[in-house]
């Protein structure tokens, strides 16, 4: 049987997993990602895959997951916050380092993936996973495939402009993207305490702020009612249009108790119909979402049939 790896490839570390036919892991490593060396980062995937297929003792196929994506007209790198892969084939030129089959997607897709095939979101057809944590991420899978789209930007949710703010708000809040008002300037971790440092000239990290929010009326509560309220307007967005079968939620955000037990009552009112019935799940796999979600992306039947 062909082995499966995974690699996550983040802006801090690289993780790679050796992943068994049944889902469990056998094998984990991980290092520094190279600051800012393109070169650095592409062969420090390479040794990652030398390394736990010398410990597993089998040659592998691997899956990548990575931030950003893949333009498909040109087949270079975009979007990415590690901008030194942006401008870069980088897809081509790890399949070349590894001199193995690959599969590659954005790190929030593989994290649906995985959540959809022995997660959260197991059991259900169309699974639409959500990063919400320094970042906004999104990624949808129907029947345990990720769904890429004709551009490559399906489930690109922390992109599209909220709705419900002004265009003077929207404005001042501009995006490494190059636009602005985008759903990750409003509720991204980071983003949630600015605006509440700006409006109480007090700075908490967001635990602190949801944890003072449960013990009482005032400014912390009211800064996780926006949220909730912005993530409502947006989820019932997804709904009228994808209406998926589960929503997973990971990241550091999600795990915000008020917010998770608010958003489905938030949501029901916005959408076509008014009935909202979608379960709202937190993530299985936590911060192993990403790396298993890249192993995922073989099946164990292409896996041996691909070497």
């Amino acid at each position: 049987m062909s082995l499966r790896i995974g690699i996550d490839l983040g802006g801090t570390k690289i993780e790679g997993i050796a992943l068994r036919g049944d889902g469990t892991e056998s094998t984990r490593v991980r290092r520094p990602t190279p600051p800012g060396d393109y070169d650095a980062t592409v062969a420090a995937i390479a040794d990652l895959v030398r390394r736990l297929e010398a410990d597993e003792g089998a040659r592998s196929v691997v899956g990548l997951g990575h931030p950003g994506s893949r333009c498909p007209r040109t087949g270079q790198h975009r979007n990415a916050n590690s901008t030194c892969l942006n401008g870069r084939p980088l897809v081509e030129d790890v399949a070349r380092a590894v001199d193995r089959p690959l599969r590659a997607a954005n790190d929030a897709n593989c994290f649906a993936l995985s959540e959809a095939c022995d997660g959260a979101g197991l059991g259900h057809r169309v699974v639409f996973g959500v990063i919400l944590g320094t970042g906004v991420g999104g990624g949808i899978v129907v029947d345990r495939r990720v769904l890429e789209g004709a551009n490559g930007m399906a489930g690109e949710w922390g992109h599209v402009p909220l709705a419900g703010e002004s265009d003077e708000e929207r404005a001042a809040r501009p995006c490494y993207c190059g636009l602005s008002g985008c759903l990750e300037m409003f509720c991204a971790g980071p983003a949630v305490e600015r605006e509440f440092a700006d409006r109480t000239g007090r700075a908490l990290p967001l635990a602190e702020i949801a944890h003072l929010a449960q013990a009482q009326p005032g400014p912390e509560r009211r800064a996780i009612d926006r949220l909730t309220a912005r993530l409502a307007s947006a989820f019932a967005a997804v709904a009228n249009v994808l209406d998926p079968d589960v929503i997973v939620l990971g990241g550091g955000v999600s795990q915000v108790d008020r917010l998770a037990q608010a958003l489905p009552m938030a949501i029901e009112p916005l959408v076509f119909g008014r009935s909202f019935r979608t379960p709202i799940r937190r993530a299985v796999h936590g911060d192993s979402g990403g790396v298993r979600g890249a192993a995922w992306l073989w099946s164990v039947d292409e896996a041996n049939g691909a070497t």
